[in-house]
């Protein structure tokens, strides 16, 4: 976009049943910072400048299923983290409140949901 300008902010925005809730996680998985919170819309930044999850209140959310199933909510997106160590990674996210998903479609990679049932990979690349 033209009109954007290298201070500009950007970001991805989350529908979630506890906006906090998802932030928290986030935060604690990432060791980002939650830089803003407000009924129904809470921010967490990975720096000053960016990137930012935007964490919004969905009331009625359904979470998506995974493997995708016809007649059920599908997942819009997800987040992909790089990890160095494939099962420390799982192992940090299931304590933080992670589930991991029945499903595997790749060996380097473990599809997980978030405590909002969000799913999300950690992929490990040997490379």
């Amino acid at each position: 976009m033209r009109s954007r300008t290298s201070g500009m902010w950007w970001g991805t925005t989350v529908e979630a049943p506890d906006p906090g809730a998802s932030a928290r996680f986030y935060a604690e998985l990432l060791g980002w910072h939650i830089g803003h919170e407000e009924p129904g819309t809470v921010i967490l930044a990975g720096s000053p400048q960016g990137p930012f999850f935007v964490f919004q209140q969905a009331d009625g959310y359904r979470p998506p299923v995974w493997p995708p199933a016809e007649g059920e909510q599908r997942p819009m997106m997800h987040l992909d983290f790089q990890v160095g160590d494939l099962p420390e990674a799982v192992a940090e996210a299931v304590a933080l409140g992670a589930t991991v998903a029945e499903f595997q479609p790749q060996e380097n990679v473990r599809v997980l949901f978030d405590p909002a049932g969000h799913p999300f990979c950690l992929c490990f690349d040997p490379s």
